[in-house]
């Protein structure tokens, strides 16, 4: 049998690639996030390659893990840095800033609590977790809705309508407002202090697009409406296991038959750290622990088929698709 001192010098189970020390090697790695971040929101305005030659000592700290390194003609950057458009790289750099404001939140926790829920969360953690979702809008509308049988068409059709589930501050619902004009867009939330948010927000946003975007007040569980929607957005992992087994029978109800529901969720994971740490967060944000196969089986059970699923970014969320039949 060990004795205390020589337990209190073991680690056992920990990782020999956090070394000596890992607790100050996750404390650096944090401060490696936010250069990661200051760099990609001053660039959404200028070249990244002039942001990093303007802070070299930055700029040393992302070539250190490996994000950049010195070539004959400047920095040579990782692809995970260099978005590809200036609208993907603004809700990156929105979701990096969402996350962190998390993590500062609970630790500084000093109530130890399992779950804050959306509602604990500061404005500022609102408005860039919702911006970021401008992302998956355009990905909706550009790349998952062409590949969806019926869908585009349906939605070309004056007066069609799309519901956006736990719509937050309506950034993803501006975004498939602006993608199909004859559209309109009905977004609800049960947090009122977030659709407030939304409601500036669409009073910034383009008048015209913005006519066709309503926010209410509502839970998914109360959708009332039968064959009334086109499309409809159900962002899963926002929702408690609970609120979401719920909802999905009101949704499927909710759809034309012949409509798509599409649902993003959390891809399953091989690291031990991710899969814990999106496991926590879930929970803090009054989530569930769903994966994609998880919710496509969900789906399948309610009488949806022709379920698909297509990923987003590296490591981000799937989107899973599937019909309610024609008849």
């Amino acid at each position: 049998m060990s004795t205390p001192s020589e337990s209190a010098g073991r680690s056992p189970g920990l990782s020999p690639l956090l070394g000596e020390n890992p607790v100050a090697v996750l404390e650096a790695a944090v401060w490696a996030m936010a250069a990661i971040v200051s760099a990609q929101r001053q660039a959404l305005s200028e070249p990244l390659a002039d942001v990093l030659a303007r802070d070299p000592r930055r700029a040393a700290v992302l070539e250190s893990v490996g994000l950049v390194r010195q070539g004959p003609d400047g920095y040579v950057v990782h692809p995970s840095l260099d978005q590809a458009d200036s609208a993907t790289a603004r809700s990156a750099v929105e979701a990096k800033l969402a996350s962190l404001r998390q993590a500062v939140s609970a630790a500084s926790d000093e109530t130890g609590a399992a779950e804050g829920g959306w509602g604990a969360q500061s404005d500022e953690v609102l408005l860039s977790q919702g911006r970021a979702s401008t992302a998956t809008g355009r990905a909706l509308a550009g790349k998952v809705v062409p590949r969806l049988p019926g869908c585009a068409e349906r939605l070309e059709a004056e007066g069609s309508r799309i519901l956006d589930v736990g719509t937050g501050v309506g950034a993803l619902a501006l975004a498939l407002a602006e993608g199909f004009p004859e559209a309109r867009v009905e977004g609800i939330d049960v947090l009122e202090r977030v659709l407030r948010l939304g409601r500036a927000e669409l009073a910034a946003a383009d008048p015209a697009v913005a006519a066709r975007v309503s926010l209410r007040r509502g839970d998914a569980a109360d959708v009332d409406e039968d064959e009334a929607y086109q499309l409809i957005w159900l962002p899963a992992p926002f929702l408690s296991e609970e609120a979401l087994r719920a909802a999905l029978p009101r949704l499927v109800a909710a759809l034309a038959p012949g409509a798509w529901l599409v649902a993003g969720t959390n891809p399953a994971v091989d690291d031990a750290l991710r899969r814990s740490v999106g496991q926590w967060t879930a929970v803090r944000g009054g989530g569930n622990a769903f994966d994609t196969a998880r919710m496509s089986e969900e789906l399948v059970a309610l009488g949806l088929g022709e379920a698909r699923t297509f990923p987003t970014v590296p490591g981000g969320p799937v989107l899973v698709a599937a019909r309610r039949p024609a008849c």
